[in-house]
């Protein structure tokens, strides 16, 4: 009836908010003594955070980072980190700059994910945060149902980044293991070959020299 009608409706409304939330997610290379910087222009008085994860390579997952404000001042800075969490509201209005830098590197490669979100997140029911009743039990079950999907997100992503940091870590080993074998096979090759030249040796006949004195 139109009391389930609306209970889909609200659930989608739900849905779609938390699919859509506003923020930008990237994964990018950081070759090793580089470094990747982003720009973000902000009102101010606005709540930014940036979630940032070392996930594919690089020896010990570990890399630096650093934002800075409009001004020049650096407002966080960490340094071989394997993953972490920056939220900040911005003071002053203008470009933002957030690093990541791979510069105490010298031959190993980074991938590093990372989820920049800008702003709180809109109510996903008109005026929820000026009413002054209590939500009805469709409502609230609406927003668990939100919270709930939130989370799945949450966990989806940090399940896919554990995988991708997982089989890069097996394609490793996996390649060592692999040429460990091929060292092996001709280490045995050579001991073989050196066992049967050296049995072959001694069954070999050794003939006497001819020759007599003379009369």
């Amino acid at each position: 009836g139109a009391v389930r009608v609306a209970v889909r409706t609200l659930c989608l409304a739900a849905l779609l908010v938390a699919l859509g939330a506003g923020g930008t997610e990237l994964t990018l290379e950081l070759p090793d003594s580089a470094q990747r910087c982003f720009h973000q222009e902000l009102e101010s008085g606005i709540k930014f955070t940036l979630d940032y994860q070392v996930v594919i390579s690089g020896g010990h997952y570990d890399v630096d980072c650093y934002v800075e404000d409009p001004n020049g001042k650096t407002i966080y800075q960490e340094t071989k980190k394997q993953y972490d969490s920056f939220s900040h509201h911005t003071e002053v209005k203008g470009v933002y700059t957030f690093c990541f830098s791979n510069e105490f590197s010298t031959f190993s490669h980074k991938i590093v994910y990372f989820d920049f979100q800008v702003g709180d997140e809109p109510p996903i029911l008109p005026d929820m945060n000026n009413r002054v009743t209590a939500l009805t039990q469709m409502e609230s079950a609406c927003v668990t149902i939100h919270e709930m999907l939130n989370a799945v997100i949450d966990s989806q992503t940090h399940y896919r980044l554990r995988e991708a940091q997982d089989r890069s870590r097996a394609e490793e080993l996996n390649g060592r293991v692999s040429y460990w074998s091929v060292g092996e096979t001709l280490i045995l090759f050579v001991v073989s070959i050196g066992q049967v030249m050296l049995l072959k040796s001694f069954f070999t006949e050794k003939r006497p020299s001819s020759g007599g004195a003379g009369t």
